[in-house]
């Protein structure tokens, strides 16, 4: 199994910036794809930013110039820069990946157990 942990949530005012970082552990053989997702209440999940192995990234497009995602393979670990947050930025961040355990053939998603993300107005 991959076990993800975050940190780096919390509350912060509009126009302010946050960091989050996901490390990835476990029996792993490769992460193809890290990521981050978010879900606000009474919202379905959405994708934030992912990035893969070679360093190819998309972003949502509302947070497209804002959020910056980056990953250190060597620790297994992606962060996730806010700059200029707002309001509508408020949710739950779960951290995501793609990767293949030791001894295995096929590749599998795990998921973090989230961090909350408050920006007031």
């Amino acid at each position: 199994q991959v076990q993800l942990v975050e940190s780096g949530g919390g509350l912060v005012q509009a126009g302010g910036s946050l960091r989050l970082s996901c490390a990835a552990s476990g029996s792993i053989s490769s992460i193809n794809r890290m990521g981050w997702y978010r879900q606000a209440p009474g919202k379905q999940r959405e994708l934030v930013a992912a990035i893969t192995i070679g360093g190819s990234t998309n972003y949502a497009g509302s947070v497209k110039g804002r959020f910056t995602i980056s990953r250190d393979n060597a620790k297994n670990t992606v962060y996730l820069q806010m700059n200029s947050l707002k309001p509508e930025d408020t949710a739950v961040y779960y951290c995501n990946c793609n990767a293949r355990l030791l001894l295995h053939l096929l590749d599998s998603d795990y998921w973090g157990q989230g961090t909350q993300v408050t920006v007031s107005s």
